[in-house]
């Protein structure tokens, strides 16, 4: 059944008024894969380019889009985010790893605001490195666990 849909078959925002807040957490991560143009510039963690340093730029803007989701995601529930952290590491497979964990005390989950975090922290890093290379590639963006509500989950597939 989904859920923003209403008895007449319309769109709809879903009603949370009659459930209790709890705390509410998600994990999402985006993996972008680098090519060697980029790797190349990679250096003490990070990417200095013309425009700053790459993933402390990308770091921003995702916490910035995690907290603006509802105005992106139609329907998605306006939230004071309580807490928003980003990570992003390189890997052996020479792929930027992103990591957006999000919690809030809330009636309604997170899940949208960690994969918008994740994805526009990626999404960053791809403008941001552009002129060393257009090869780079986004290569997955996925819920990673949630925690609170109905349901917890956690995935059950390995690295993509």
């Amino acid at each position: 059944m989904l859920t923003h849909i209403d008895d007449r078959n319309q769109p709809s925002m879903v009603d949370v008024s009659a459930k209790s807040a709890s705390k509410r957490t998600a994990r999402a991560q985006s993996i972008v894969y680098l090519p060697e143009p980029v790797r190349n510039a990679l250096a003490d963690g990070d990417i200095d380019s013309p425009k700053g340093p790459v993933f402390q730029t990308a770091i921003i803007a995702g916490v910035m889009a995690a907290k603006r989701t509802h105005e992106l995601i139609p329907f998605c529930h306006p939230l004071g985010l309580e807490n928003c952290k980003i990570r992003i590491t390189v890997d052996d497979r020479e792929r930027a790893v992103i990591d957006c964990t999000v919690s809030v005390q809330h009636k309604t989950g997170v899940e949208m605001e960690a994969l918008t975090g994740a994805s526009i922290a990626a999404l960053t890093v791809y403008d941001m490195c552009k002129a060393l290379s257009h090869d780079i590639v986004i290569l997955d963006t996925r819920l990673l666990e949630k925690r609170g509500g109905k349901s917890d989950y956690t995935t059950e597939n390995g690295d993509p």
